[in-house]
């Protein structure tokens, strides 16, 4: 039976369930690997007092809060968000602005992280959804001028090139991408007209041809992504993604087993986080990798299917909000899977829900959050019972 129909149905459940649990077993799988692709490195370094299962027990606190700020997110209503979105993006570019400044903490060549006494937080991680927020309300508060550029286009892309602009500076590539397909994303769903999206498309590869020759490490990542495998690369800025290649390879069909990698012995950099499919697919095999990205599709494919209830209960909001959070985990899983084939060159994006990471946890469980208060408020609807503003 379709969810939504002429008749009230009682016997609805208030929350979608299937949704819940995808995201609970994707939670649950990351906890396992982040264990099992962190134990080498926790082990063998003073900074994490030599303990197997130090990024475990992180990893598990970080989901703790997560918990809490997802549950106080649902239930947070929908409206709140579009009502404050303009706020919460300008306070996301004021964490932009001040990682850029002394108070943020610069680490493996970039400044990405303001500190909050026992853990870091990565600004860019929350711009993504309260740019998911600001982009939803301004399509429908300029419904009737998304088709014109000066009125309904420029705007908002002086306010993402400024955005943009603070991100590159850290500088964090990965994130301008995933940020710039969101937006973009959303624009076109709102109505922004075919023509404008496909100047963007082409003219979006030229600024990020730009950023790289502006920088000669991207430019040399390129270099080694081109031919990792060279000697002149292979120890060098090819060496994750032949770590990460030859794990698949190891990995074969059915995998050598949990926690037997070899990858993960001091051998593949930032197993736990960037390259935790690698891991995945050496201890899993190529059927383990099947099956993340399977429960992945169907996270993705029920927050689309939300959003089309959304839209035929009339909360384009809701809608929007679904539709953008799905092609943010889309963009940002492709991206993720591609680097580890070595099909793109390194980015530094986590897999969400699955790498090691606070602040990825924690705002990946507050997305999932507000889809489902979306998506509870569409079933109350249809139970016939409705929220006063």
């Amino acid at each position: 039976m379709k969810l939504f129909s002429s008749q009230k149905n009682y016997n609805l459940p208030i929350y979608d369930y299937s949704l819940i649990w995808a995201a609970l077993l994707l939670i649950g799988i990351g906890l396992v690997m982040v264990y099992s692709a962190s134990i080498d490195l926790a082990a063998g370094k003073q900074e994490f007092q030599y303990q197997h299962y130090y990024f475990l027990l992180r990893q598990s606190a970080y989901l703790l809060i997560a918990f809490i700020c997802g549950y106080i997110s649902f239930l947070i209503q929908v409206y709140f968000w579009q009502r404050w979105a303009p706020y919460l993006f300008l306070i996301g570019v004021i964490l932009l602005v001040l990682v850029l400044t002394p108070i943020g903490i610069e680490s493996k060549g970039g400044r990405r992280w303001i500190p909050l006494g026992i853990a870091n937080f990565q600004p860019t991680e929350i711009v993504k959804l309260f740019t998911i927020m600001y982009a939803s309300d301004y399509v429908l508060r300029k419904s009737k001028q998304m088709r014109t550029i000066v009125k309904g286009f420029l705007p908002i892309l002086g306010i993402m090139i400024l955005t943009g602009s603070l991100v590159i500076l850290e500088p964090d590539l990965g994130a301008l991408i995933v940020i710039s397909s969101i937006a973009m994303g959303i624009l076109f769903l709102g109505g922004l007209t075919l023509k404008v999206i496909v100047s963007l498309a082409i003219l979006a590869p030229i600024g990020v041809l730009l950023a790289i020759k502006s920088s000669p490490y991207r430019l040399a990542r390129i270099e080694a992504f081109r031919d990792p495998w060279s000697p002149e690369h292979i120890l060098d800025g090819g060496y994750q993604i032949t770590q990460a290649q030859m794990a698949f390879g190891k990995g074969e069909f059915f995998g050598i087993g949990v926690g037997n990698s070899f990858a993960k012995l001091s051998f593949l950099p930032e197993a736990h986080t960037d390259f935790i499919m690698a891991i995945i697919g050496e201890e899993f095999g190529l059927l383990g990798v099947s099956i993340v990205l399977g429960i992945f599709a169907f996270l993705v494919l029920r927050m689309f299917g939300i959003a089309k209830e959304s839209i035929q209960n009339n909360k384009h909001f809701g809608a929007l909000m679904a539709q953008g959070v799905a092609i943010w985990f889309s963009i940002q899983c492709i991206i993720n899977m591609a680097v580890n084939l070595g099909l793109f060159p390194t980015k530094g994006l986590t897999l969400p829900l699955l790498s090691f990471g606070g602040s990825s946890i924690l705002v990946s469980v507050i997305a999932i959050a507000i889809v489902l208060r979306i998506d509870h408020e569409n079933r109350r609807n249809l139970r016939g019972q409705h929220y006063n503003k």
